[in-house]
């Protein structure tokens, strides 16, 4: 059998791996001369207190390093991947998918529909269990891979078969089951469609994942994304003000049936759904252990808590008696509370000047509100001769995977360029965004 090559690309300083001459550029072809297919393998075979690896150096030389470590000892070694494999493509043809309405002509790493539960694990990903094979599921298991992220969608098996336009769909619950028992835990999504699995079968989903508690821990729903190029795709209607308003209506009435029963609400609505429907949003207690947060749960609730705190906490660093003009663009979605924290601060700092600019996202759409799906595009279209000041601040969710380029393959230096202003990219957290908002140094 051939030995799967992973590739080197980084020994950490003062390793095991550094002290044996391994160097970035060779290949790693097996461990205890087992074939290494993915992170999880490699981890396991590393764990041993005598390791042997076999490596193929730049040179194209094979060689075994022996190694005698303490058990659990890294050596020291980063791959090209992170997986260490390629990533399992969905073979989905969901009625809801995103990726499916991007327009033609973005950078094609974009398109890729990733369905691996491997992901799940280390990024948050959520799969839909479809495309798994039985060894699949087995490695989860031997692997204890906890907790998982699953697109549910509906619990109606003939329902879902037909909205993931996949005959395997109606497998779920069989797999889910097959999870809880082995003790995996299992976070769930409901992307939620009008008219389609909202209603009577929104009800049904949630009553027949509850069964999975405590192994299922939370469960969100959220709605459908809707671009503008949904051209020759399902017909979808958008959730309006008075729809938006039953959803929240029929999930509260589940959180607290459950709340009383199980201790915990289980089942939260993305923040979305509050704004839609021009309620206020639950406080960030509400969220319990922010589970869903990475799907849009509870995101502004935290941000408002952790900013509220922030200032307190750096109440005697507030720039007060100091004058400036600095700049904001956000998506319409955070607008109305950026705006607001914005206020607070200028309760403080009477000379500080903050203006605050909503971003129409003309790329994607009316429907499309969020910041991270913001294009540089708009953003530079929608600031020019604006005042923005001595810096401009926006969101590290517009950044695509650890780079400084936004989803139009516009890079933050061009925006700067084409707007002649700095530019701070702050975290996603209530004090990153107070100190770069006054220009502060975050305490430690």
């Amino acid at each position: 059998m051939e030995l799967k090559q992973n590739v080197i690309i980084k020994i950490e300083q003062d390793s095991i791996a550094q002290e044996l001459g391994i160097q970035a550029g060779d290949i790693l072809l097996a461990v205890n001369g087992q074939r290494v297919q993915d992170v999880f393998d490699y981890r396991y075979l590393i764990q041993e207190e005598y390791v042997e690896l076999t490596i193929r150096t730049i040179e194209g030389e094979e060689y075994i390093a022996e190694i005698e470590k303490e058990e659990s000892e890294d050596i020291g070694i980063i791959f090209e991947s992170g997986l260490m494999d390629n990533a399992k493509s969905c073979k989905n043809k969901c009625i809801f998918c995103f990726i499916d309405q991007l327009p033609k002509g973005m950078r094609e790493s974009l398109y890729f529909k990733d369905d691996d539960s491997r992901l799940s694990f280390l990024q948050g990903n959520y799969v839909t269990l479809t495309n798994m094979l039985e060894e699949d599921i087995n490695h989860i298991i031997f692997y204890h891979l906890s907790p998982i992220n699953v697109s549910v969608h509906t619990t109606d098996l003939e329902l879902r078969k037909k909205m993931l336009k996949n005959p395997n769909a109606d497998k779920v619950l069989d797999v889910m089951k097959k999870l809880a028992d082995a003790g995996i835990e299992m976070n769930l999504q409901v992307v939620l469609c009008r008219g389609i699995n909202d209603g009577a079968i929104l009800d049904k989903t949630i009553e027949d994942c509850v069964c999975f508690f405590p192994h299922a821990k939370s469960m969100s729903v959220v709605p459908i994304g809707l671009t503008k190029y949904r051209q020759n795709l399902y017909t979808m209607i958008p959730f309006d003000k008075q729809e938006s308003k039953k959803v929240i209506a029929q999930v509260e009435n589940w959180q607290k049936k459950l709340k009383q029963k199980l201790g915990t609400s289980f089942v939260f609505l993305s923040d979305e759904f509050y704004l839609k429907a021009g309620c206020d949003l639950p406080e960030d207690t509400f969220y319990e252990d922010f589970a869903q947060y990475e799907n849009g749960v509870g995101m502004l609730s935290l941000l408002k808590a952790e900013f509220e705190q922030a200032l307190q906490k750096y109440q005697y660093q507030l720039p007060k008696q100091k004058q400036n003009t600095i700049s904001i663009a956000t998506g319409e979605a955070a607008y109305d509370l950026i705006k607001k924290l914005c206020d607070k601060v200028i309760e403080y700092c009477p000379k500080w000047n903050i203006c605050v600019y909503k971003i129409h996202n003309d790329f994607f759409g009316d429907e499309i509100t969020v910041s991270g799906l913001l294009t540089g595009q708009d953003i530079i279209k929608q600031l020019t001769k604006k005042e923005l000041g001595s810096y401009l601040l926006l969101p590290e969710s517009l950044l695509r995977n650890d780079t400084t380029m936004l989803l139009d393959d516009i890079e933050i230096e061009d925006i700067e360029k084409a707007l002649n202003i700095v530019i701070k990219i702050t975290k996603n957290t209530g004090e990153a965004l107070l100190c770069n908002i006054l220009d502060l140094e975050e305490m430690k």
